[in-house]
């Protein structure tokens, strides 16, 4: 009986063990289907950046060689590069939805996530320099098409830049938060907001006629960027979910400050973050919540 009880026992503490390890987010990984979903959609953005820089070459071997030059053949081609070079870098962000990488490797974290900027860098720079050491075009013709190079370049760069890039932690992070807190992994959405909530009986989603819901990663795919951070209060005060869990949680998932604002919890003498009291009372009815 004894031999039975430790045995036990330490299956208990196994389970334990791999449940915390769940819980900081380490066993988030993309499915079969979201990996194949982003390697086409990186395929596709590799094929139209390999044509924007083929586009550059034509433009630099070719169009800038002409004599006399056509500035509008230029101009176009600029305009050309700088939409194949936006597009890729669209799919390729969109592919980062899907599949996206870890913050532990911080070399291919930015490579992965800013890899837009980076082509574009590789498809307008030499053509910009160009532009303005080429002997053949008076400064008039190299002020107009320089500043056009530049300005489509860095609209094309903003763009394909990723401000707040995705992380298989963040992903892991915000699964077991919504997993801990209604026992599924379930969100809800609008098709034009920008973040997820953890139950459709918020009042940013009243407002909505149409309420979409989804796995965190179908949320990421569908173009939110993360779950509300106003989660706290929402699913005590809306939700219907226990201060007592949501503590659990605040105390158990690790990195769960980085999803929050910092009235939603408050620091214990543990150092671990616990419920904010004042997120416990219920706001009046029709009170208007910012859109977070």
């Amino acid at each position: 009986m004894t031999e039975k009880r430790s045995s036990r026992s330490r299956a208990e503490r196994g389970a334990e063990i791999a449940e915390r390890e769940t819980v900081e987010g380490g066993a988030w990984a993309a499915s079969p289907e979201a990996k194949s979903t982003a390697l086409t959609l990186r395929i596709v953005a590799a094929v139209l950046w390999t044509v924007a820089i083929a586009g550059e070459l034509v433009t630099i071997f070719w169009v800038l060689r002409q004599d006399p030059l056509r500035m509008w053949l230029l101009i176009v081609m600029i305009v050309v590069i700088g939409a194949f070079a936006l597009a890729g870098s669209l799919l390729w962000k969109k592919a980062n939805r899907y599949d996206p990488a870890s913050e532990k490797d911080r070399v291919r974290f930015f490579v992965q996530n800013q890899l837009g900027v980076i082509v574009t860098v590789i498809a307008f720079l030499p053509l910009i320099v160009l532009i303005f050491l080429n002997k053949d075009m008076d400064g008039k013709q190299k002020g107009i098409a320089g500043a056009v190079a530049i300005v489509v370049a860095a609209l094309v760069g903003l763009a394909g830049a990723d401000w707040d890039p995705p992380s298989v932690e963040q992903y892991g992070v915000e699964t077991n938060v919504v997993e801990q807190l209604t026992g599924k992994n379930r969100v809800y959405y609008t098709k034009g907001g920008s973040v997820f909530h953890v139950c459709a009986d918020v009042p940013d989603l009243r407002r909505s006629a149409t309420i979409l819901d989804g796995t965190v990663d179908q949320a990421h795919a569908d173009g939110k960027d993360r779950l509300t951070k106003k989660w706290v209060s929402e699913a005590i005060n809306n939700c219907g979910i226990p201060v007592e869990r949501v503590d659990a949680v605040l105390g158990d998932v690790d990195d769960v400050t980085s999803t929050l604002d910092d009235d939603q919890f408050t620091t214990g003498s543990d150092g671990k973050p616990s419920v904010n009291t004042d997120v416990e009372t219920p706001a009046p009815a029709g009170t208007p919540t910012p859109g977070r």
